[in-house]
């Protein structure tokens, strides 16, 4: 390797020493090929959809470019899930160590191939590294899309400085990393590519809603959630966390649990008497099924209780089949509701604080009148704005149609970027 061409390499990488070859820069051409990194876990139908929304997109505003799917969770279900909804994707899977290597030959093999990675939506910059390693590798451009960087650290802010692109799911996070010296063009607002997950599965959610009485645009759905996800119950290391962090967990969760869910029953009795109509009680993450009875079944009083149908964990295809039939959903949780958009169904996002600044999104599309920051609503203003949709159910799609149409344009103008470094 001549001597320029090492520097120019070097100065091209944030992270660790040349320890091998880098892969050079990829022709251009009219059919590239994208890596992108996704799939963080599968105990969140949040979190799934955040792959398939953001294939859809690429897809659609990049129609002509191959896509190979680094996915770091590796649960066969979801797998065979994207298999069957994008069946030219190829999924690769592989770690990276500490010296930013990879265990599967597939990876180096996608990053020969491969013009531009791409990190997919997130709660952070948690595939840092996963860019790592391209940047050791390869001289080629990286970007991240419809991600949160709260608060990032130094380690992410070495690789987001080197990135081609950024796209943040909220505006917030912008404010965040001006903070820490970056700004630029690259630099702009993206939404959780859930917000473009298209896939269904309408024979699974049609048999589900005809055994259970469900009529189309007839019932609400609701989703409970904790202030915080109790992970060190399903984490065999107690996911990593420190005596004094679990006692805070549950000790804010048994605080607020009550009060949180009350605002909602409010809501949900009020829909159940004044329509005669259901309830469908459902879940985002696989923990919540355990919690539904407690907090939003037991406690309605009787004459409401025969109206409520419950649902147990599902896959997002089977989600969004079921709310693109329901009326509206409420939902804690912050996927849920974008499922719902995605699927022409209204949706009100009860709002916590311990639920990270992403939230803010949905005032950065214009759901303001739909999100409930929880502290400082009631049961009675949830249940008023329901009263007002389902009065006029005709203003509240124009105003989702609105708002989604916003959602379109700016993950065109997000590809139209990307396609720029392929040109």
């Amino acid at each position: 390797m001549k001597r320029s061409e090492f520097i120019k390499q070097t100065a091209l990488l944030s992270i660790g020493s040349l320890l091998t070859p880098c892969i050079a820069q990829a022709a251009k051409k009219d059919n590239p090929t994208l890596l992108l990194v996704s799939g963080w876990q599968d105990v969140n139908i949040g979190d799934i959809g955040h792959t398939p929304g953001l294939l859809h997109v690429l897809e659609t505003f990049i129609p002509k470019a191959t896509i190979i799917l680094w996915k770091r969770s590796k649960g066969d279900e979801v797998k065979k899930l994207l298999n069957k909804n994008f069946p030219k994707v190829k999924i690769i899977y592989g770690s990276v160590n500490n010296n930013k290597d990879v265990d599967n030959p597939e990876v180096m093999e996608a990053f020969k191939k491969a013009d531009v990675m791409i990190h997919g939506s997130g709660p952070s910059l948690v595939g840092g590294d996963n860019l790592a390693s391209w940047m050791k590798h390869t001289t080629k451009p990286f970007g991240i899309y419809g991600t949160t960087l709260e608060n990032p650290s130094q380690y992410h802010q070495s690789i987001l400085q080197k990135a081609a692109f950024i796209y943040t799911r909220e505006t917030k996070s912008i404010e965040h990393l001006k903070k820490v010296g970056i700004s630029g063009e690259h630099v702009q607002f993206a939404p959780d590519a859930t917000f473009f997950m298209h896939i269904r599965n309408d024979e699974k959610a049609n048999s589900f809603l005809k055994a259970n009485g469900l009529e189309d645009k007839k019932f609400i759905c609701a989703v409970p959630r904790l202030r915080y996800t109790p992970y060190h119950k399903f984490n065999p290391n107690n996911n990593g966390w420190s005596a004094e962090r679990i006692k805070l967990v549950e000790e804010t969760n048994e605080k607020y649990k009550e009060a949180d869910h009350a605002k909602l029953r409010e809501a949900m009795i009020a829909w159940v008497r004044e329509t005669g109509n259901k309830v469908l009680v459902c879940p985002e993450m696989t923990y919540q099924v355990e919690i539904m009875d407690e907090l939003l079944i037991n406690p309605l009083p009787d004459d409401v209780k025969p109206f409520i149908v419950k649902r147990g964990y599902w896959l997002p295809d089977e989600a969004a089949s079921i709310y693109a039939k329901a009326h509206t959903v409420l939902s804690f949780e912050c996927h849920s509701p974008i499922i719902a958009a995605a699927n022409g169904t209204p949706c009100f996002y009860l709002r916590q604080p311990e639920d990270t600044i992403k939230g803010q999104m949905y005032y950065d599309l214009g759901f303001n009148d739909w999100v409930f920051e929880i502290n400082h609503t009631t049961g009675k203003k949830i249940a008023d704005r329901l009263r007002e949709v389902w009065t006029d159910y005709k203003k509240a799609n124009v105003q989702l149609k609105k708002c989604m149409k916003k959602v379109a344009n700016i993950y065109k103008i997000g590809t139209d970027r990307v396609k720029k470094l392929l040109v």
